[in-house]
């Protein structure tokens, strides 16, 4: 990281929830499905507008968008989201796989 890079803001990511649809892989898989093996909950990736080492590209590809909106100083407490997150730093966001989707907990962290 070079100095410059201390003085932006960053977004904190962590995996809150892993589930698993069950009736839905039943009917659509081919084989035995788990929750997703790329993330557990808990795990806690720091990034800037970048993908996050180790982090899933198809997960990346949903929340990219919160984590830009959270990067470029814009909150989830206005318009359509007023009253929505406790706090606009703050959204949770999710991998769109109807199988097993992730979710995530995005903050904004202020240098």
């Amino acid at each position: 990281m070079t100095p410059e890079d201390t003085t932006r803001p960053r977004c904190n990511i962590t995996v809150v929830k892993r589930s698993l649809n069950p009736e839905l892989a039943e009917e659509y898989c081919q084989s035995e499905v788990a929750p997703c093996p790329c993330f557990t909950e808990g795990q806690e990736f720091v990034c800037g507008l970048d993908k996050p080492e180790g982090f899933c590209d198809w997960a990346w590809r949903d929340i990219h968008p919160m984590v830009a909106v959270l990067l470029a100083g814009g909150n989830f407490s206005h318009g359509i989201f007023a009253g929505w997150m406790k706090n606009e730093r703050t959204m949770i966001g999710c991998c769109s796989d109807g199988i097993r989707p992730v979710v995530f907990r995005i903050e904004r962290i202020d240098p």
